[in-house]
């Protein structure tokens, strides 16, 4: 098995490793671990130093593929309380694939204003469980093979609603860590396959982006989430999930799906 989702050249590149392989194309990623790439590329490019992320917003440009990818970043409105930040994905040609806006604000200590939230999920440790019905196959390395699973409803093979705990097994760029928030992010975008109500060898029901909102930074290794997944009848189609640590709920997630018979 690889040692990490993406190993870094030295020179601002990184080559996705077989941890990052999508269920619909052998040769394109799995939406989340870019994803993860780009929100670790714009925390380190703000300028708040006690700050976290309130928003993620996604916009899937391109497929993503297996080959060498570079990541630019560039404010969008500063600030001491509150920042705008973009990071672009881009091919050796300078394509760009995917980009993110995040917002980010000071982070402040309001817990006499919190709102009480039901509990997570039951416990990560209790429940064991595979991800198993990958439709790229079960002999080759891909991105489940980057997260333990472990399921307390539905499962992946099931249609409908689910809700699962991951853990991120590997870091994100080899020689470094994987934040609380990109362990998130890797997993984040499962919400539509984890959650899916049509047979994968009959349509296709492809995400055109990943929108995270947050209450609260993500704490720990674990991270869950409750998803559901709704398709119109003009072939498009809406996932959301509540997302949760071991700690309590941490925020929400939302795809647009395009959804074609195959």
């Amino acid at each position: 098995m690889p040692g990490a989702l993406y190993e870094s050249d030295g020179a601002g590149r990184f080559l996705p490793t077989e941890l990052t392989r999508g269920p619909w194309n052998r040769d394109h990623q799995h939406a989340g671990p870019p994803a993860a790439l780009l929100a670790r590329a714009i925390e380190e490019a703000s300028t708040i130093a006690a700050g976290q992320t309130a928003r993620l917003a996604f916009d899937i440009l391109a497929p993503v593929p297996l080959a060498p990818l570079t990541v630019e970043t560039r404010p969008l409105r500063g600030g001491r309380r509150i920042e705008q930040i973009e990071a672009t994905l881009k091919n050796a040609e300078d394509k760009a694939l995917m980009r993110a806006t995040a917002w980010r604000m000071r982070l402040v200590e309001t817990p006499e204003v919190a709102t009480p939230d039901p509990p997570p999920p039951p416990p990560s440790e209790a429940i064991s469980g595979k991800f198993e019905g990958w439709p790229g196959g079960d002999d080759e390395i891909a991105y489940r093979d980057a997260l333990d699973w472990r399921w307390i409803t539905g499962s992946f093979t099931e249609a409908g609603p689910a809700c699962v705990w991951g853990r991120v097994k590997y870091p994100l760029v080899d020689g470094g860590d994987i934040s609380p928030l990109e362990r998130l992010l890797v997993m984040a975008d499962a919400a539509s396959g984890v959650s899916a109500v049509l047979p994968w060898d009959e349509y296709l029901f492809v995400n055109l982006d990943l929108v995270i909102n947050l209450q609260r930074p993500p704490h720990g290794e674990w991270m869950a989430m409750d998803a559901q997944t709704h398709i119109g009848d003009s072939g498009a189609g809406q996932s959301t999930a509540v997302l949760s640590d071991e700690l309590g709920r941490v925020g929400t997630s939302a795809q647009t799906l395009l959804v074609e018979q195959r």
